[in-house]
């Protein structure tokens, strides 16, 4: 009997891997998407990043790392676009509970500066100072994601992050940047987070892809969903010629005027290098898919529309060579990870995985 290449790959693996039953109830003890690959097994890691320090809306998606992981346990594993690539091992990293309870912590100091930001009145010079501390911590935060990154990317495997807020994924970017000379980034968001900062934060969530453009040297940056943005933004999104905003609204009325998204898609997709990142904030969906995410916006991509624009990235000839998730909240109950955010999270989660791991 001839084997194929992913049946001599489970033979390598453990007795656990060795007995595993992709048919079974999803095991509890396992990993993620109740796989039983270790870290050394797999080729795939994912780093979660707890941290929604500056978010300035609705918050809970510091608790989106262990919601995805949660929700993933449920899914079943065969994929119709890519069939079994969870075989090459996908492995989630434990999150830590040091970054977690910096995050609890600062966040608190933060919520109480907006308010005041919001009511008009301007900050006293002790709250400046805990704005600096704040500044300085989402700072050290991204050496330490970077740091977690380069471990993995040392290792000669591909890296993932799952956030947290939209700022959570910038030391990977970095990262990537420095092994990958001809980086592009796919951008599916409703904002086009190009803020120079928001609310005195440098590391905001609204003002990663203008980090990505200013510390790392990115060819690209193509943007899909976009639907909500300030004139600070358009105008860089206007001047830099890297970067290339699909407007939901252009692409509705190209839809209703004739064209395909499939057309429309790859018009996209011919923007990019012939190495991607795809950075995914979860609310360039349609908020019906993430009600509880921190700023939903009308209007965005349908989760079909996601999966076909994957896939036909993934299928062309270009490289994706890392993602993130991000600003996926479970919801009001802090307790209730078992959520319709979280399950939505898990399978985007799982298609991105598959496009990085059918594509390399």
């Amino acid at each position: 009997m001839t084997m194929t290449s992913g049946q001599l790959c489970w033979l390598s693996r453990t007795e656990d891997t060795m007995t595993f039953d992709p048919n079974a109830t999803g095991n509890s003890n396992y990993g993620l998407f109740s796989l039983p690959y270790s870290e050394e097994e797999s080729n795939l890691i994912i780093i979660p990043v707890p941290w929604e320090v500056t978010t300035s809306y609705g918050d809970g998606c510091s608790l989106g790392p262990d919601a995805v992981y949660t929700a993933s346990k449920q899914l079943d594993l065969c994929d119709a676009l890519y069939g079994n690539f969870y075989t090459r091992g996908i492995f989630q990293r434990s999150t830590a509970d040091e970054v977690l309870a910096q995050n609890h912590d600062l966040k608190k100091k933060a919520q109480q500066l907006r308010k005041q930001l919001e009511s008009g009145e301007s900050l006293t010079e002790p709250q400046r100072k805990i704005q600096k501390e704040i500044n300085q911590a989402c700072e050290q935060l991204q050496i330490w994601v970077q740091n977690q990154a380069q471990d993995v990317l040392d290792q000669g495997k591909y890296c993932g992050v799952v956030g947290g807020d939209h700022s959570a994924p910038l030391g990977l970017i970095r990262a990537l940047s420095d092994k990958y000379l001809d980086l592009s980034i796919l951008h599916i968001d409703a904002h086009m987070d190009l803020r120079q900062s928001y609310q005195g934060y440098k590391y905001s969530h609204a003002s990663i892809m203008y980090n990505v453009l200013q510390e790392t040297s990115i060819k690209s940056l193509v943007q899909l969903g976009i639907r909500d943005f300030c004139p600070q933004e358009e105008e860089i999104s206007q001047s830099d010629p890297r970067v290339y905003t699909f407007y939901d609204s252009h692409m509705s009325l190209a839809l209703s005027r004739g064209e395909s998204r499939d057309s429309l898609s790859l018009q996209a997709i011919n923007k990019l290098t012939d190495q991607v990142y795809i950075s995914l904030d979860i609310d360039g969906l349609s908020p019906d898919l993430c009600p509880n995410t921190g700023t939903p916006v009308p209007g965005g991509l349908g989760f079909s529309q996601l999966e076909a624009l994957l896939y036909q990235l993934s299928s062309s000839k270009k490289q994706i060579v890392g993602f993130d998730l991000c600003e996926v909240s479970p919801g009001p109950d802090p307790k209730c990870l078992e959520s319709w955010d979280a399950n939505v999270g898990a399978r985007v989660l799982f298609k991105l995985a598959g496009a990085l791991l059918n594509n390399n």
